[in-house]
């Protein structure tokens, strides 16, 4: 059985602040991590969590992942900026052009992400969150294809994508250029073991697919082994004690 998406991992300077704007902006519920940090529940299947964990370090470069947000109509993507805006989020200029049909913004901790204006064909029929939208090369598209279980959705020029066979948030990655990470991904995948999968068959089958292991901590409470995907970003794996 393949591991399940169980969360998106940001890293936080003040993970409750910044869960609430999260919930806020998307209307989702708040509860308390098992292992640290807040949550926001998924909203129904197939949504994955949102973890906010503690964590001091600056954020010194754009991040490698981010969210592209739907919109149904420009009035819709107006409101949605309006609101980021009065929850603590702000403009943001990455080098975009101003005739897109997006908006940039940043989180109150700086962390990037997309509202995307109506019409937008790779993102129909996803939901809330069409994308989280990866700076990464085809292999890991092809290595997140195969550990989650998710089939290839795009795959042409260098850029791949992946959805749930359950429809939902897709995941991209860009292709080259490729961007630094400033020595720490402060966004990442958390991933569960199916249930009754073994620990050590679960870390084997990434392992086989091309993953490393980072760091496995006996005393985490809810047993997660830090590992890190072909092109070097890490990941939280989640297994069973």
């Amino acid at each position: 059985m393949t591991a399940h998406l169980f969360a998106i991992s940001f890293d936080a300077r003040e993970p409750l602040r910044l869960a609430q704007f999260w919930s806020g902006l998307l209307g989702r519920e708040i509860v308390d991590d098992p292992s640290d940090g807040v949550l926001l529940l998924p909203t129904g299947d197939p949504d994955f969590r949102i973890r906010f964990a503690p964590h001091q370090q600056p954020k010194v470069v754009q991040n490698r992942m981010h969210f592209d947000l739907t919109s149904s109509s420009l009035e819709d993507q107006q409101q949605s900026v309006a609101r980021a805006l009065d929850l603590g989020g702000r403009h943001i200029d990455i080098g975009q052009d101003p005739a897109d049909d997006h908006v940039v913004l940043a989180d109150p901790e700086g962390n990037e992400f997309d509202v995307i204006g109506p019409g937008n064909n790779f993102l129909a029929n996803t939901g809330p969150i069409g994308a989280l939208a990866c700076d990464g090369s085809p292999k890991v598209g092809y290595f997140w294809s195969a550990a989650l279980g998710w089939p290839l959705v795009w795959d042409q020029d260098e850029e791949t994508a992946i959805q749930s066979p359950h429809g939902g948030t897709k995941i991209s990655w860009g292709g080259p250029p490729y961007m630094s990470n400033g020595g720490r991904d402060r966004v990442r995948l958390d991933v569960a073991a199916g249930v009754g999968v073994d620990r050590q068959a679960e870390i084997d089958r990434l392992l086989s697919l091309g993953a490393t292991v980072v760091d496995a901590d006996p005393r985490d409470s809810v047993g997660r082994v830090l590992m890190a995907d072909p092109d070097g970003g890490e990941f939280w794996l989640r297994t069973p004690r």
